[in-house]
């Protein structure tokens, strides 16, 4: 099995998401899984200049921006295609996702490789029989509340690429009562079940 995990926050140090990912990745993983990792405040590019959408634009019209853009994006479609669980730590910054996130999203967002056009112009998601953790931290904002931007979204988009079994592991309000949080978060981290491959 192949484990991808992708830590999001800014914070190298002192970082409540990155730590949490690291309690659950070393609670479900096997001796024999394969670890990619990547973290989105190392290398991350926005998407910038397009002409169309899904990330096509002719290999002749790129400039090298756009080449620098489409080598990682290939990167990371094709960290993201070979895994079977994926971990995403990400903090609530300012009500939504932090700006790397949502850049990777734009990135991964592929035609014909994480999502198609069906006939009748619906989309659908090409990435099947994958299991997504979302760990979530924040200071004051409850999880799934009206001013939590960043869970539902994050669930829609890989739900988009057709990801749809996703488990959120949360440290929410940590401003609030920060002690409770991480007890709480490590609980549920806990409670996750051993696979049974």
């Amino acid at each position: 099995m192949k484990i991808y995990q992708i830590d999001s926050s800014a914070r190298k140090k002192g970082s409540t998401s990155r730590a949490l990912a690291k309690k659950l990745l070393d609670k479900i993983k096997k001796p024999e899984d394969e670890i990619i990792y990547r973290d989105l405040d190392d290398e991350m590019l926005f998407v910038s200049g397009l002409t169309e959408s899904g990330m096509n634009i002719d290999e002749k019209d790129q400039t090298e921006e756009h080449k620098k853009m489409f080598e990682l994006s290939d990167k990371l479609v094709k960290e993201l295609k070979e895994s079977d669980i994926i971990i995403i730590s990400a903090p609530i910054y300012n009500y939504g996702p932090p700006a790397t996130l949502k850049a990777w999203s734009d990135l991964v967002a592929r035609v014909g490789e994480t999502f198609r056009f069906k006939p009748n112009g619906r989309r659908e998601g090409l990435l099947k029989n994958k299991h997504a953790y979302l760990i979530i931290t924040s200071g004051g904002t409850k999880l799934n509340s009206s001013e939590d931007f960043l869970t539902p979204w994050l669930k829609f988009i890989l739900n988009f690429f057709g990801i749809d079994k996703v488990d959120t592991i949360s440290a929410d309000q940590m401003a609030l009562d920060y002690n409770k949080s991480i007890k709480n978060a490590e609980l549920q981290i806990q409670n996750v079940f051993s696979r049974k491959d």
